[in-house]
């Protein structure tokens, strides 16, 4: 797994203060997209063990809500990332949100159990024309934030409850 940036302090990419990291590589390069320089697989630091140990000790902090999970296309990885966020649940016991260009009804059983350590997923791709300053935590209105842990229970797709009509 290869990995562009990992921000200490994120407020923009989920509730609360959040470690957020952005993982490079992207099978959709989508127009307009904000983070085009991390869609090429071969841009951005090889992960290492120090990187994942700095990173839990990031989430570990009392001040951080959880782990936000970017990129590039984070169901695009390798098993680094599933070792990633079982370490993390298992160590820190705090929400991880992750960021798909995928639908949730097209992800094979893979990327299902990167799923199985996420609370909440947004998923959908960025499409410039539904592109929407004034939503919370998406950049277009075709994209759904799903609460996962909430789907699992229930069987079908439930939207995450921290939306407010119009959000």
């Amino acid at each position: 797994m290869r990995y562009g940036q990992i921000r200490k302090y994120d407020v923009a990419n989920g509730p609360g203060i959040r470690t957020s990291i952005f993982v490079t590589g992207c099978p959709f390069k989508c127009e307009g997209c904000f983070n085009e320089e991390y869609q090429s697989k071969e841009n951005g630091t090889i992960w290492t063990k120090s990187e994942e140990d700095r990173l839990i000790k990031f989430v570990s902090s009392k001040h951080v809500s959880g782990l936000s999970v970017l990129g590039g296309e984070p169901l695009a990885q390798d098993d680094d990332l599933l070792n990633l966020l079982e370490r993390v649940k298992r160590e820190t016991k705090k929400s991880i949100w992750l960021w798909s260009g995928y639908r949730f009804e097209q992800l094979n059983q893979k990327q299902l159990n990167v799923l199985k350590y996420v609370d909440v997923l947004v998923d959908g791709l960025f499409i410039l024309n539904k592109k929407n300053l004034k939503l919370k935590f998406r950049g277009s209105s075709n994209q759904r934030i799903i609460d996962l842990n909430k789907t699992r229970d229930q069987g079908k797709i439930v939207i995450w409850s921290g939306l407010k009509p119009g959000q």
